[in-house]
């Protein structure tokens, strides 16, 4: 990879910040990423387990109010990641450089405080994810050998066992090509069940659900929300890919967060008018979180409806734990200066990866809702709402005090980057409210 100064000071005519060459026998050839690539990148990340929590969360305000707070977050998600496409871009033209990691520019902007402080919510966010993933994950798993056997063979804490160790030592012993592979099958496997979730749940719809509205209970969602729509912190590896192209930067951030939207939209119309509002009586004792999915499993909706939902969350899962193990994994390994070889010497670190939040998962079975909750609270507001603000402010306030021409991607100004802050601290002031109230 050759990186190609061809940005203009007063002209907006150059496309790309610098070109892809691969050396191919006798001469350079040009490789552009494609936008296809890149949006189904951030589609990809942005489809995950995040999903089964929005049916539970999402429920007492029904389907319009949170269809529109959908919205409003996936707007915000847009606005967030196109600023950290916008401060990325900019670093790499300054520094004359040809990728950068999303904590490299962080520090490279914010500092190395700046940086510790994205650190900390991000390895906070994994940890958080995988103990939210493991627990429902094992959960599942002993759902699934209760109905085959026909009676609750495996305790709680079993479950949560089984699955961290299955998946966990899967990808421990495996070869990382087998691991891609096996992660796409489990791909198509969610596409597949996902798509026939929404044909039979079509058909089961209550006409009741649909008009019910509680606006008022829509504000205790928000925070899943922001962590099913988070993909901010692969802008940085799309806009190498194109290339430092600002217009197919846009296309794909863009078409790959409205994709998951569209999916998100349609799973929650259909699971939540799926429930029969029979169902909600006595349902919840007011002390834990209702889902909707748990009855939809045992096949409150139907039999076949139940087993498509059980493949779907317990895929839907196991994908999205494959890719935090790995993110986890790399981040101790620049942490550290790890380069693990063997399985001797991985062990220490898939341990350090996985037994916290077994452990955490054990103890406490029902923190699904409770893990994602925080994640959105204070990771997702800070990785993905203050730090990509702050980043945008400095960048844009020293481009003011210097002859430097950077390229704004958001539109706005300084009233756009306050709104984004603002919401950040409004949702992490209602998360510390609440705990003081409880």
């Amino acid at each position: 990879m050759v990186p190609i100064k061809t940005i203009l000071k007063h002209s907006e005519q150059a496309n790309r910040l610098f070109s892809h060459l691969e050396f191919d026998g006798k001469k350079l050839n040009h490789q552009p990423g494609s936008v296809l690539g890149s949006t189904a990148l951030i589609a990809g990340t942005t489809v995950g387990a995040g999903i089964l929590a929005l049916p539970a969360v999402t429920l007492p305000s029904g389907i319009l109010p949170s269809t529109s707070g959908l919205v409003a977050v996936w707007l915000y998600a847009l606005v967030s990641g196109l600023l950290v496409a916008e401060v990325t871009l900019n670093t790499m033209r300054i520094q004359g450089r040809s990728s950068i990691g999303f904590l490299g520019v962080v520090e490279k902007i914010l500092g190395k405080l700046g940086a510790r402080i994205a650190g900390g919510a991000y390895l906070f966010m994994h940890y958080a994810l995988l103990v939210a993933y493991i627990t429902e994950g094992g959960k599942i798993l002993g759902s699934a050998a209760a109905k085959v056997w026909g009676m609750q063979v495996l305790p709680t804490w079993a479950g949560t066992t089984t699955f961290t160790l299955l998946f966990g030592g899967i990808m421990y012993l495996g070869r990382e090509k087998f691991i891609e592979k096996l992660n796409s099958a489990f791909v198509g496997i969610v596409i597949v069940s996902f798509l026939g979730l929404l044909f039979l749940g079509g058909r089961h719809i209550q006409s009741a659900q649909l008009v019910f509205q509680d606006w008022s209970a829509l504000g205790s969602a928000i925070s899943v929300m922001a962590v099913a729509l988070f993909f901010q912190n692969v802008v940085p590896l799309v806009v190498t890919q194109l290339e430092g192209d600002a217009r197919k930067i846009r296309q794909s951030i863009f078409i790959g967060s409205v994709i998951p939207l569209i999916m998100f939209m349609a799973w929650n119309a259909v699971i939540l008018g799926s429930v029969n509002p029979n169902m909600l009586t006595g349902a919840s004792d007011g002390t834990s979180v209702f889902d909707p999915l748990q009855i939809l499993r045992a096949g409150g909706a139907g039999e076949w409806l139940g087993v498509l939902v059980s493949i779907f969350s317990e895929f839907a899962i196991v994908t999205s734990f494959i890719g935090f193990v790995y993110g986890l994994l790399d981040l101790f390994k620049d942490i550290f200066l790890l380069a693990q070889r063997g399985f001797s010497n991985r062990l220490p670190l898939y341990s350090l990866v996985l037994f916290p939040p077994m452990t955490l998962g054990t103890l406490n079975p029902s923190i699904f809702f409770t893990a994602l909750d925080y994640t959105g609270t204070f990771s997702i507001s800070v990785l993905g709402g203050i730090i990509p603000a702050l980043m945008s402010w400095k960048q844009r306030q020293e481009q003011e005090n210097s002859d430097s021409i950077n390229q704004a991607l958001v539109p706005g100004g300084k009233v756009t980057l306050i709104v984004i802050i603002g919401v950040a601290l409004a949702m992490i002031g209602r998360q510390i409210l609440s705990i003081y109230t409880k």
